[in-house]
């Protein structure tokens, strides 16, 4: 407790130099916090930036003004990308471009198989983490090989740099937690802009996200049930466990309960049991959050299955929530040894981890069989 006293009172510190217009100030003891508290790695060199290399949020900025003026096309600038040798290796087409509305503005890219299409064709909205991009985050899932094995359509939504330092999706702030306002309005109107212009099938949209991304695919799933038909959240955190940013680092290292939800899509977790960024005991919060609101929607009690399995070098524990009919309404994968990193992804992309089994391919199993 004296450790979490300290961490907070750290917290506070760096926001009053932010107030007091002393970001450099701000930004050593935002630091220094996050590496005493474990959440972070100290720099090897102290003038480097402190939000460079870490795969957590920190963002003490306002929303930028273009994101709050409705009916502004604005293109936000593209941070650096990472070579994208995976990504250019899939036959299809992977193009920018950018949503504008009345919640706000975000650039996107777009994975188009070169496959042709047999009719509508599925949709998976990929959420990247922390410090992440599309074009990287593209290459660590591998996503865009399954799309054009499978025939899907990917989309992946880009944080701003304005709208949050470390470029997470700030699923911690209030105001990007609820339906039509700020990023889930933004995303949500993205998803559908690009369903009615690819001539996606309404009925086969998902969302999926990594860490910070992971969260915000939960705060999705929570608001718009008619709009995605499943989730997946990797190392993610549940719907409504923040209020601000001192709360949601509480919460990635103690879990906390999501808000209750009236009513839940099917959801698929995974979560390494050594990742020391957002503790495990988060994705059996996200699964409390979902499963209940099935249980709550249905006479009949979902029914768990368990099984062990050893894929790609790494065991995990599997669980299995069915309904009456025999259909899988949640997934819960539990990688023994991982840290906070995309099970089974490619090494080319960053916060990946080649072993255990490709939760790429597990989500979009789970997603298919809508």
């Amino acid at each position: 407790m004296k450790n979490l006293d300290r961490f907070i009172g750290q917290m506070l510190e760096s926001a009053r130099m932010v107030r007091g217009k002393d970001m450099s100030g701000a930004t050593a003891v935002i630091q220094q916090a996050l590496a005493q508290a474990g959440l972070a790695t100290p720099q090897a060199h102290p003038a480097a930036s402190a939000f460079a290399r870490q795969p957590e949020f920190v963002d003490l900025n306002p929303a930028p003004d273009w994101s709050r003026s409705a009916g502004k096309r604005f293109v936000p600038p593209r941070p650096a990308a990472r070579p994208s040798a995976s990504a250019k290796a899939a036959p299809g087409r992977f193009i920018a471009g950018s949503h504008a509305g009345e919640a706000g503005s975000r650039r996107y890219k777009l994975y188009i198989p070169a496959k042709p299409a047999e009719g509508r064709r599925p949709l998976v909205v990929m959420l990247h983490g922390c410090t992440q991009n599309p074009d990287d985050f593209a290459v660590g899932t591998g996503m865009n090989a399954l799309a054009e094995e499978f025939g899907f359509l990917v989309l992946y939504p880009e944080q701003d740099g304005r709208a949050n330092h470390s470029h997470c999706w700030n699923w911690f702030e209030p105001g990007h937690q609820a339906r039509d306002a700020g990023e889930p309005g933004i995303l949500a109107g993205m998803t559908r802009e690009v369903m009615r212009e690819y001539d996606a099938e309404p009925s086969q949209v998902f969302v999926a996200g990594m860490s910070a991304g992971g969260a915000m695919a939960a705060v999705l799933g929570a608001e718009y049930p008619e709009l995605f038909a499943a989730i997946g959240v990797h190392s993610g955190l549940p719907a409504g466990s923040a209020r601000d940013m001192i709360t949601g680092l509480q919460a990635m290292k103690k879990p906390g309960r999501g808000r209750s939800l009236r009513e839940a899509v099917p959801v698929i977790v995974f979560h390494g049991d050594a990742d020391h960024v957002v503790n495990q005991g988060n994705g059996e919060a996200v699964l409390k959050q979902f499963v209940g609101a099935h249980a709550g929607l249905r006479a009949t009690p979902l029914h768990a299955s368990e099984t062990e399995s050893t894929q790609g070098g790494r065991r995990a524990t599997h669980r299995t929530w069915r309904d009456e009919e025999g259909r899988a309404m949640a997934e819960h994968w539990i990688v023994h040894g991982a840290g906070h990193t995309w099970a089974g992804g490619d090494a080319a992309g960053s916060h990946t981890d080649a072993l255990g089994p490709n939760a790429s391919r597990e989500m979009l199993r789970f997603f298919l069989q809508r």
